[in-house]
């Protein structure tokens, strides 16, 4: 029997949407396909008609799941036009939500050492989709120069992801919401100091 195209979409956005939550809470190396063809309801005959491999999985997965976090972006954005904009983004990106929900947050702090030690083709989709995060916050940055505003743009992503990592790391809940408030606060203080000093 053959199945529909409407179907072999519905089946490919369920595949990336278990593989990305799987790799994100347990790994890319530590997710077998038995679990995310469990998990998505599915065979292994139609994951590998679908992807062909592992790799192809993990590919499409991160890019998926980057995709869908640049959707939260721009959502906080259309909600929080102008200056607000940021603020709103490293709040909810520093969030306590955030911090305990590896499986549906950012991938770059959920699998970015992991990503390092994967095949190429993993790390260029990983790669593309971050430029085009960062290109995203650049424009959100005061600075109305480009390339400052991207240098910015890097400066705030990694702070915002290495808080991230660390707050769900250490097991002290005080000392893990400390490391995403002041976070928080100096990358969005760093921003309006750039506007004040333009200003001046």
């Amino acid at each position: 029997m053959r199945v529909s195209k409407e179907k072999v979409a519905q089946n490919r956005e369920r595949i990336l949407t278990s593989a990305a939550r799987l790799f994100r809470e347990h790994g890319i190396g530590e997710t077998g396909v038995d679990a995310i063809t469990g998990d998505a309801g599915l065979t292994h005959g139609g994951l590998y008609s679908q992807f062909g491999s592992k790799e192809a999985i993990a590919t499409e997965a991160i890019r998926f799941a980057l995709a869908r976090g640049k959707r939260v972006w721009q959502r906080a954005l259309e909600r929080n036009p102008g200056k607000r904009a940021l603020p709103a983004i490293v709040d909810g990106y520093l969030s306590r939500a955030h911090r305990d929900a590896p499986g549906s947050g950012c991938v770059v702090a959920a699998l970015g050492t992991d990503i390092a030690r994967q095949p190429r083709r993993v790390r260029q989709a990983f790669t593309r989709e971050i430029k085009d995060d960062l290109e995203f916050l650049s424009r959100l940055m005061p600075n109305g120069d480009h390339s400052r505003s991207y240098e910015d743009a890097i400066v705030a992503f990694a702070s915002m992801a290495g808080a991230l990592i660390l707050a769900r790391a250490v097991s002290d809940e005080t000392l893990s919401d400390l490391i995403l408030k002041s976070t928080a606060k100096r990358v969005i203080k760093r921003g309006k100091v750039r506007t004040a000093r333009r200003r001046s």
